[in-house]
């Protein structure tokens, strides 16, 4: 089919004056399915502004004190991502550096929706800090492969498809180097049909008649047409949070129907990114609601990879060109930085040498600031650019040989990945982790953990609840709801 002929300017002119629409601001949106940067009245795409995400959904942001805590209590240097701020925002890690600081555990989990049979290297960032994660504290993981999120959000996709794309994924995940002995993945459709998953069920079960319809709307915008499956699979999302869903990994019987208060007390940390809270957001409304409490989980969240094309874009697997993809060719990753990475140069090499580039938008920059591990050569790099001594064509040269190393590592590990490798992760069974060697403060006694496993509410400090702080606990409960309830109807309505 041919292309039709463009108006011509005069055409255009005359449309816009016999037209003239109002151009107007949009903010931000950000959701779990779609992200969209916010535009101003001139039409031009902005940045994401993560102060106000952070401010919007009151979260906290990662401030000095934190990571010099982080560092002090864990005896290793900070990964680069929370050195330069990328991993920006989180709720109650310095909870999780408590649990640490005591030797006791606490569970990890991170997953990853597939709608395409190769990640690209937006998708890497949240599994290769959540490896760092698990080298520095040594602890349990799971990864949860959403296939049939992806089916029930996806239209044009098919169960066998996203199925196949979850295989793909998990091999693409693998790659990562996370450790087999502490690492348990899943594909839902396989493992929710298993027989290895009634504690899982059950949890999820009873979180979906303790959330209401109106606070699943009022969490992720649904409304009277969105399918059925969608509104009840945020349970299943909600309840992977919780280690007794899990029994096996601490090799607990898992064909018994009663689960483990002393499992259910275990807190867990989830890396993600920012556009996945109102997920956990749900969980942390009403899992102390539940019959086995478990604790508020845990986050910390990641910004945005920027997609080639520049500020307020996210990569996307349905725009090849806006991402580089952890199977491309050399050639292609060459290709995209050169012809579609947005530049901070100026227009002619003139005035770049004169006025200097703009690294704070230059996108290989960006990518260097994500993968280019040494601080002080990333800020020559930076400090070059701005006084026009590094050029546009030096610092996309630099990126396409950072990430062209980058991809050709991940692409020697995947070829490894075989399908017995696969499914040697996929197996539940009962994993091996260490913990803290060093613990600085007790642990709490084994009489309350037991007095857990029996039944009893334990607060934070791993003690049992008295009578009147269970009372207050629901109260304070009830009371949240009935307020999240009144917000999710107002919010329905509006």
């Amino acid at each position: 089919m041919s292309e039709p002929e463009p108006p011509s300017v005069a055409a255009l002119s005359l449309a816009a004056t016999a037209t003239d629409p109002v151009k107007k601001a949009t903010e931000q949106e950000i959701n779990p399915w779609d992200v969209q940067a916010a535009v101003d009245e001139d039409g031009n795409i902005q940045e994401f502004d993560y102060a106000a995400i952070s401010a919007k959904w009151a979260t906290k942001l990662i401030d000095t004190a934190l990571l010099e805590r982080f560092e002090r209590v864990t005896g290793h240097r900070l990964h680069r991502w929370l050195r330069r701020g990328l991993f920006f925002s989180h709720r109650d890690v310095d909870l999780i550096l408590d649990k640490y600081e005591r030797g006791e555990d606490f569970l990890l989990y991170t997953g990853r929706g597939p709608s395409s049979g190769s990640m690209h290297i937006g998708h890497t960032i949240p599994f290769e800090f959540t490896k760092w994660l698990q080298d520095v504290f040594d602890v349990p993981l799971v990864i949860m492969l959403t296939d049939d999120e992806k089916f029930l959000f996806k239209e044009k996709l098919t169960q066998p498809e996203v199925y196949q794309f979850a295989r793909e994924n998990a091999k693409d995940i693998i790659a990562i180097g996370f450790d087999p002995k502490k690492t348990f993945i899943y594909i839902d459709s396989e493992f929710f049909t298993s027989g290895f998953n009634r504690h899982f069920n059950l949890n999820s079960t009873e979180f979906e008649k303790k959330v209401t319809n109106n606070q699943v709307r009022g969490a992720f915008g649904f409304d009277g047409s969105t399918n059925i499956g969608s509104n009840a699979f945020a349970a299943k999302q909600c309840v992977a949070a919780f280690a007794s869903s899990y029994p096996f990994i601490w090799g607990h019987e898992y064909t018994s129907y009663h689960r483990s208060q002393k499992l259910a007390s275990i807190p867990c940390l989830i890396p993600c990114a920012i556009d996945q809270d109102p997920y956990f957001r749900l969980v942390r409304d009403n899992c102390s609601r539940m019959d086995l409490p478990s604790p508020k989980p845990a986050l910390i969240h990641s910004k945005f990879l920027t997609a080639l094309q520049g500020a307020g874009g996210k990569m996307s697997a349905s725009n090849p060109n806006s991402a580089i993809y952890m199977n491309d060719t050399d050639n292609q990753i060459k290709k995209k930085v050169n012809q579609h990475a947005f530049s901070g140069g100026q227009e002619t090499l003139e005035l770049h040498r004169e006025l200097g580039g703009n690294p704070d938008i230059d996108v290989p920059y960006q990518y260097l600031s994500y993968f280019e591990d040494d601080d002080e050569k990333l800020a020559k790099f930076a400090e070059d650019y701005r006084k026009g001594e590094m050029l546009t064509g030096d610092m996309k040269k630099e990126c396409v040989t950072i990430m062209t190393a980058y991809v050709t590592k991940f692409k020697e590990a995947r070829a490894k990945v075989t399908d017995e490798v696969l499914d040697s992760y996929l197996k539940p069974r009962k994993l091996e982790w260490k913990g803290n060697p060093n613990p600085t403060k007790p642990k709490v006694e084994e009489s309350n953990a037991e007095a857990g496993e029996a039944g009893a509410v334990v607060g934070e400090d791993g003690k049992p609840l008295t009578k009147n702080q269970l009372k207050k606990l629901a109260k304070a409960a009830e009371v949240e709801k009935k307020k999240k309830e009144k917000e999710a109807a107002k919010a329905a309505k509006s």
